[in-house]
């Protein structure tokens, strides 16, 4: 895989890829994720476009500082990074987290943002895993040290390792799902992870929605990937996003879960190029809005 490179914003490190040439795309991870997350898409995609995908700061390898992390902050800073690279205008992919900073960045930056990509998105319901709310109560500061110590992780590592050798293998959704935990093993970590959470979520549920604006969207072409087995976030809620967003395109993997693009990405990286030839400037008004994709 690509390298990752560095650059300064506001002071803190930012860490992301940069790679190829072309039309630019965009790929935002979720919670606890990072540019792994994409791994199998960056050199299927990087051949023909030119592919960045960073670490949001709070996660991976980019700076953890105390601050705003609400999804404002975040979308300013990817339009901070997309200045820093003199690039202008990117087709947005977004995951779960991603989804939501995904759709604030349109609200806030329109003019920046060419098509739109929503994969298991936060911010189109209030459904989410018990698990995310419960990391929005009192006390949690307490828990996750205890949850996330190295003889706690050490153990299910142990326990992983013995059910492999009799043939069990993880899921695409608990490898990237216990790769993001271990970042929880650090202090800078869990309080980026925990003002994360608490910005987007409360004990209820998601806390955040975009549906108020999601008909602003008519004009841009957008294309939701859900997992029809998630288990973080509901797939109704692609459901809910293609009756608010005129001209959406839906594509439900069966069987997967949250990670539908690591349970498949050859499937989700033809779709993304498909996507992208579909909606170019030389497709007309209605390939834009989606509706010859059906």
């Amino acid at each position: 895989m690509v390298e990752p490179q560095t650059i300064s914003l506001h002071g803190n490190s930012l860490c992301y890829i940069d790679s190829g040439a072309g039309e630019v795309v965009l790929f935002v991870h979720g919670l606890l994720g990072s540019h792994r997350n994409w791994r199998y898409l960056i050199d299927r995609i990087d051949d023909t476009h030119r592919v960045i995908v960073p670490d949001l700061f709070g996660h991976g390898s980019s700076a953890k500082p105390q601050g705003d992390y609400s999804l404002g902050a975040h979308a300013g800073m990817l339009r901070d990074l997309l200045d820093g690279l003199g690039i202008d205008k990117v087709t947005l992919v977004g995951h779960s987290l991603g989804g939501g900073i995904s759709l604030q960045f349109c609200y806030l930056f329109p003019e920046r943002v060419e098509r739109l990509v929503l994969v298991g998105s936060g911010g189109l319901g209030r459904e989410v895993i018990p698990a995310l709310r419960a990391a929005t109560l009192p006390g949690a500061e307490w828990v996750l040290p205890v949850i996330a110590s190295h003889r706690v992780r050490g153990g299910v590592e142990t326990i992983g390792r013995g059910l492999a050798m009799v043939g069990w293998r993880a899921s695409q959704d608990m490898r990237a799902a216990w790769e993001g935990f271990t970042a929880l093993s650090d202090a800078d970590g869990r309080r980026a992870f925990l003002a994360t959470t608490r910005a987007v979520i409360d004990p209820g549920g998601q806390s955040v929605a975009a549906k108020d604006y999601l008909p602003d969207l008519a004009d841009l072409p957008v294309l939701v990937v859900w997992g029809t087995n998630d288990m973080v976030i509901p797939v109704s809620h692609a459901e809910r996003a293609k009756e608010a967003i005129p001209g959406c395109r839906v594509e439900l993997f069966d069987g997967a879960g949250h990670y539908p693009h690591l349970e498949d990405p050859e499937r989700f990286a033809g779709l993304l190029r498909g996507f992208m030839a579909e909606t170019g400037p030389d497709h007309g008004t209605s390939a834009r809005n989606g509706q010859a994709a059906g």
